[in-house]
């Protein structure tokens, strides 16, 4: 038989562990690139969040080579961004060029 003990001890293990992406990380990302703290709409905003994201997968997937499921979020996630470039180079060339030279995109 299996018991699950829930200490203060644990819980506040838990509550303790930094998340790599929490709020504050993303005000400051859309703060950076999007045209507020708050902007979480703009290709721009969106954009950066996604490269944050794309290598915190990147570094995990290098001491996790067998994370398969890692791997294909990480290929999704590749992606979404490319379609929203896509999207940015449509509707404005000069945005685009300028994301992509702020981030170091290459393509």
């Amino acid at each position: 038989m299996v018991t699950f003990v829930r200490s203060k001890e644990f819980l506040l293990i838990i509550k303790q562990k930094k998340m790599y992406l929490d709020s504050e990380k993303k005000k400051e990302i859309f703060g950076k690139y999007g045209k507020s703290n708050t902007d979480t709409g703009s290709p721009e905003a969106q954009i950066a969040l996604f490269s944050y994201r794309i290598a915190h997968l990147t570094e995990h997937l290098k001491s996790n080579h067998k994370d398969y499921s890692t791997a294909r979020a990480l290929r999704m996630l590749v992606g979404k961004r490319r379609r929203m470039l896509d999207y940015l180079i449509k509707i404005d060339i000069e945005r685009y060029r300028a994301i992509i030279k702020e981030l170091n995109i290459r393509k």
